[in-house]
This record gives C-alpha cells, structure tokens and sequence, in this order.
C-alpha cells in the first residue's frame, strides 16, 4: 500500500501540470515507478524551494523598498526577539523533516534489490557494455554502431549520434530485474535517465541496481564516468518488451548459445572463418585498431602489414586470449568464446593485405581457454 507522503502521490497534481515542462529541459519523468518517484520528489523540493525564494527575497525587497533611507526610515535598535528566533529555527525544521521523510522512503525502494524475477550481469569494458543473463546461458556484448563516417564528419549525422548500438540489453516489462555491476578495466558509470538507473562499474567490485519497466519502448543513455579517450562513443540501449515476446527472444538467444557450443567441435571452413570474424573485429576491436586495421598508435599497434602478427599465429593468438601485461589490451578469454576467438584472429591474419592463409579452429581455442 502506498503511503500518502510518497512523492509520486503527493505530487500527482504537480507532476500533471509538469510533464511538458520535464520533457524540454527538465529531468526525465520516465517509465519506472522509481523514476516517477524521484521526479515527483525532485518537483516537490523545488516548489518548496521557490516558495522559499518567493517569501524570502519578497520580505527583503518589500523592505528596502518600504523602509529606504529617502523617504525617512529610521532603523529600530534591538538585540533580541525570542519568538522570532523560534520560528526561524523551527519552521526550517519543519520543512526539512517533510522533504526527509519522502527522500527517505524512495531512497530505501531504490536500494532494495531483493525479489528479482531476472538478474542481468552488467560488465563495463574499454569502450562497451557486456551483458550476461545469469541462469540463461546468454551472453552478449554491446558497441557503438554509429558509422565512423558520421564522427568524422564525412556523412550527415543521424538523430540519434553516437546513441546506436549493434546489440541492445533486452528486458521484459513488469518485471523485476536485478543488475550485478562490476568492470573489467577501469570505473564506468551505467546510466538510462528514463530508467533512473545510474551504477558505477568498478573493477573487482560488484554493485547492485534493479529496474521494473512499465511501459515497452527503446530507452538510451550513456557511460557517465571519464573512462578514457573514447569515453563518449560507449552508449546504453535497452530495448523493453511485452513479456511474452521476451520470452521468445530469450528462448531463440539460448538456441543460438547452444548451437554457438556445438560448434566448437567441427572444422569451420575459411570463408565462414572470414565472415564471422569480420562481424566480431567491427563489433569488438575496429574502436581501438581502427575499422582499416590501422590503429592508432602508440597504444593501439596496426594490425595491417604488422609482421609480428603476420609470422606469429600463435603469439598473435595469445595476445587475443590473454591480452597484454600493462597495455591497453585486454584478455578476451572471458569476453568472447572459442568460435568468436577463433574467427577474429582468422579474420586479422587475412585481412587488409595481411593474406597469410593462415586459420584457427574453435576447437583449438577451447584448449586454451576451459579452465
């Protein structure tokens, strides 16, 4: 049951009049119930606040004016007004107290995680999101999809530039979906104002979020944290749906888990090698080494024409499992499996000129990488 000083309710009639307010420049009102609470209390506060600044600068500009030296005003001479420092201290009291006690309320509902019907792993990495559905076998990662052309200023940039995304979090609507939040790298901040859902990411620390969804619709926001030079082009999508088609969703992301598994066992041709490896280079690897196998030195190396990696597969190989010791790349062993692995390191040694004809199996990796 919903107490009466609960700030979505106490504030039905400002929120009414507000909703086109929020939606020019104001916060978010959003899609949550958590979300319309701390709109509700955001508006509460600031009407408080200009009824504040009304009362108090209205004495004082009513007095310079009333009393000003030109037309006589003699000030009074006294020292002490009991009742008068009574009302200034217990009136402010008063307020402070009302503002509390629906803070405090929506701030124990934002914090209290327990009873989640859905627990997502959020991992944030340089310069993308993993998401990992725990108990479902699903796991996916989430770049920027933005054309390079349009953040270089070579095409027109659509309406929504650099907040697309090749692979969207999915979740259901009116359910309870708790959030696990860590980093592999450095400290990124998960943020969806419409969500209200704004974690910090820490390397070798886990934090809590959760969100029930009301309505379905596509809700974007961004990393909120200085993560590095590419800190701007590492977006948040969260597609919401009707439970029911989730349901579906989910199923076929297990199906196609599953038969990502079976094939770690068979011979993987050239060109299928090619293809899939392509996908994961662009969706993983063109944000650093750029999408012409570039770089961009001196803390990403070329990959085109570079002859370490031309006439070493397997140093080449290494490095993409277990990164590089105090550079910037990171161990993908736990971030990509035998068959993405296998695919971009075929990928990298054919491509741009590369043209080594050299290949690895899934198979192979999977020695590597099972624990």
């Amino acid at each position: 049951m919903r107490l009466w000083w609960r700030p979505s309710v106490f504030t039905a009639g400002v929120m009414s009049s507000s909703v086109c307010f929020a939606q020019s420049w104001n916060m978010p009102v959003g899609v949550t119930n958590v979300s319309r609470d701390i709109y509700g209390l955001h508006m509460t506060i600031f009407w408080i606040c200009v009824v504040i600044g009304v009362v108090v600068f209205g004495a004082m500009f009513y007095s310079l004016f009333r009393y000003r030296h030109s037309r006589g005003a003699k000030a009074a001479d006294f020292h002490e007004n009991t009742k008068v420092e009574i009302l200034w201290t217990v009136i402010p009291v008063l307020i402070l107290v009302g503002m509390a006690v629906p803070a405090t309320a929506t701030l124990k509902n934002m914090y209290d995680a327990s009873d989640a019907e859905l627990d997502v792993m959020v991992t944030g990495q340089q310069w993308r999101w993993r998401y990992e559905y725990l108990g479902e076998d699903v796991a996916f990662n989430s770049s920027l999809s933005t054309p390079r052309s349009q953040v270089t200023g070579d095409e027109g940039r659509g309406e929504n530039y650099l907040l697309e995304v090749d692979e969207p979090l999915v979740l259901p609507i009116n359910r309870k979906i708790r959030f696990l939040m860590t980093s592999d790298d450095v400290i990124h901040s998960w943020w969806v104002p419409d969500l209200a859902v704004k974690q910090d990411t820490i390397p070798g620390f886990v934090n809590e979020n959760w969100v029930r969804i009301n309505e379905p619709g596509i809700y974007r926001g961004q990393c909120a944290e200085l993560c590095g030079i590419d800190h701007g082009f590492m977006p948040v999508v969260v597609q919401a749906m009707e439970e029911e088609a989730f349901d579906d969703w989910l199923a076929e992301r297990k199906k196609a888990a599953e038969q990502e598994a079976q094939g770690v066992g068979r011979e993987w041709a050239m060109d299928e090698l090619m293809e899939r490896g392509e996908s994961v280079y662009a969706s993983i690897c063109a944000s650093c080494h750029q999408p012409d196998g570039q770089g961009s030195p001196p803390a990403f190396p070329p990959l085109a024409g570079n002859q370490q990696l031309i006439d070493d597969l397997d140093w080449h190989l290494d490095k993409v499992i277990n990164g590089v010791s105090g550079a910037a790349m990171p161990a993908f062993r736990n971030t990509l499996n035998p068959v993405e692995i296998a695919a971009v390191v075929t990928y990298t040694q054919n491509a741009w000129g590369n043209d080594t004809q050299e290949q690895v199996q899934p198979s192979s990796v999977a020695e590597q990488t099972d624990p």
